[in-house]
Order: structure tokens, then sequence, then C-alpha cells
């Protein structure tokens, strides 16, 4: 899917849900070399302030990447920024929304500025803001 940047207007949000389980983890630490025992190692998690394992921040913050990517603006969409401001944990078997909403256009450039936060039981567990490059419509 692709929405191109003549067809954006401020205040177009998107989102994407996904329940967050021990395979996500566990192939996120695989990828990202993360092996924080927060994350992965239950008797470490519950000595922790946490008090049982939690997703990595950055597992949750790329729902983020998937809703720019694929949903608004979509294919073709070529990320330059993110900020990122972690509120509250995530856990296996929890659910996270990830919602983006424009809040900038520069026509000049074709760049987007989004308000982004990520959710759980509508609680904000993430929220930020990224800059995109939208796709244009082909002439």
């Amino acid at each position: 899917m692709t929405v191109y940047f003549e067809d954006i207007q401020i205040g177009d949000s998107a989102e994407y849900a996904k329940t967050i389980t021990e395979a996500d983890i566990l192939m996120f630490s695989a990828v990202s070399g993360d092996d924080n025992p927060v994350h992965i190692n239950q008797e470490y998690a519950e000595s922790s302030m946490f008090q049982s394992r939690i997703a990595h921040g950055m597992l949750t913050a790329s729902l983020i990447s998937t809703v720019v990517g694929t949903r608004l603006p979509g294919n073709g969409t070529i990320y330059l920024s993110q900020s990122t401001k972690f509120k509250a944990p995530v856990k296996i078997g929890e659910t996270v929304t990830a919602r983006v909403t424009v809040t900038e256009l520069d026509p000049a450039k074709k760049r987007v500025k989004f308000a982004t936060a990520c959710l759980v039981k509508g609680k904000v567990v993430l929220e930020g803001e990224s800059l995109v490059i939208a796709p244009s419509r082909p002439a």
C-alpha cells in the first residue's frame, strides 16, 4: 500500500497492532544482539524493577516503522529520523498499538512529520516524532 505525498493531509493517521510474544522477544534479541537478561531471563527479570520479563524498547519502537513503511505513507517511504521517549514497559502477551499522525508537511522536500505513539490498553508506553520522505505520485 502507498499513500502518495500529494494525498496526505495534516491530521491523517494510521496504526498497526501486534501482540508481543515470547518468540518476538527471542528473535529480536538474536537479530539485534541485545541479550539483556531483563528481556530473556525470567529469574533475573523477577528481581528487576519490572518484576517480569519485558520487551526490548526498540522492538516496541520498531512497530512505528511498520506503520510508516506499510500503511502511511507505505511502500517507498524513506525514514529520516525518529525521536522516542519510553514511558512504560511492554510485557509478553500485551498488545501494542503503534499510531502515527501527520503534524507537518514539507511539499518542497516531500517530507512528512508524524507524532508517534505506542499504546497498550489505551496507555501510552512510547511517544515521539518521526520524519520521513513520502513517495510522490508518478507523473
